[in-house]
């Protein structure tokens, strides 16, 4: 990924967390997240699940001196435990603000796929969560950033972390992808006429929600939008899996969602409409929860 190195724009992730294991891409792994979070400007917490020995102690600091970009860890954390529940409570616990995880590509489908915890944190965790999937020592420059623009309570989050995280990475180009039910048209195309009558219903509801969308970035800081074209897309077709093979043909970089504002419901439409995408991804992905507000 490329970077705007001196953008004076705000922090929106300032804490980050890794959970790592000695996996074969671990290497990879780390060269991508140190990148990444000095990019966004953010201090990285390090977690491994498992016994802390000292010969995993020796093969970590090996890596970590070798790999530029060190600086941005903050600690290193040994926890024994479920990864699930171990890394959960560390993102409440320690106030983390993104969770980064590793996805795996299937050696013969030449596709990414995400583990059961991975799921299961990316449906529960209370952060945003990034996927990482391009993974490398080389740095892979981030050109197309797509995000969903469905009407939602988390959405005006989801676009303004695009535009943030699209400028840091050197972003020139961001769509705003609106997916529309064709329920909503409600009309039956049996004549000239209900053709006319549809394709103008069509028509209004992308104008209606171009209005809408356009208004959300109009809100979005001016720091945030510095050097990125910006575009909005109506698609009509099911949700998740429309914006999902859109950002596949269009082959954007990063893919941002929004979660939805109750856990419950969370963890309804991630498995009814980002199921797809979790499967199959199409390339980086980023989903927006923010965190709740904690007690003073």
């Amino acid at each position: 990924m490329s970077v705007r190195p001196n953008s004076s724009s705000p922090v929106l992730f300032k804490k980050v967390l890794f959970g790592f294991a000695f996996s074969p891409n671990l290497e990879n792994n780390l060269y991508e997240v140190f990148r990444v979070c000095r990019f966004l400007g953010a201090e990285l917490t390090l977690l491994h699940v498992g016994a802390c020995t000292e010969k995993k102690k020796a093969a970590l600091s090996t890596l970590l001196d070798q790999i530029p970009n060190a600086e941005v860890v903050s600690e290193v954390l040994w926890r024994e435990g479920d990864p699930f529940q171990t890394i959960y409570d560390q993102c409440d616990a320690l106030n983390i603000d993104l969770l980064m995880i590793g996805a795996q590509r299937h050696e013969t489908l030449f596709r990414f796929y995400v583990g059961s915890v991975a799921r299961k944190l990316t449906r529960r965790v209370n952060c945003s969560v990034l996927l990482l999937t391009n993974a490398s020592r080389e740095r892979v420059a981030c050109k197309h950033v797509v995000v969903n623009g469905v009407l939602s309570d988390y959405t005006a989050d989801a676009i303004n972390a695009a535009f943030f995280v699209g400028q840091r990475l050197g972003a020139r180009q961001l769509t705003i992808v609106e997916e529309i039910a064709p329920s909503k048209v409600q009309v039956a195309v049996d004549d000239d006429r209900s053709l006319v009558k549809s394709l103008r219903k069509k028509h209004q509801l992308e104008l209606r929600e171009d209005e809408r969308v356009r208004s959300i970035v109009a809100a979005v800081p001016a720091s945030f939008k510095e050097g990125i074209s910006y575009r909005t897309q109506p698609i009509f077709g099911k949700r998740g899996y429309s914006i999902g093979h859109y950002a596949e043909i269009s082959r954007a970089d990063l893919l941002v969602l929004n979660a939805e504002k109750h856990s419950s419901i969370f963890k309804r439409i991630i498995t009814r409409d980002i199921e797809f995408i979790l499967s199959d991804l199409p390339c980086e992905l980023l989903i927006i929860r923010p965190k709740k507000k904690q007690n003073a």
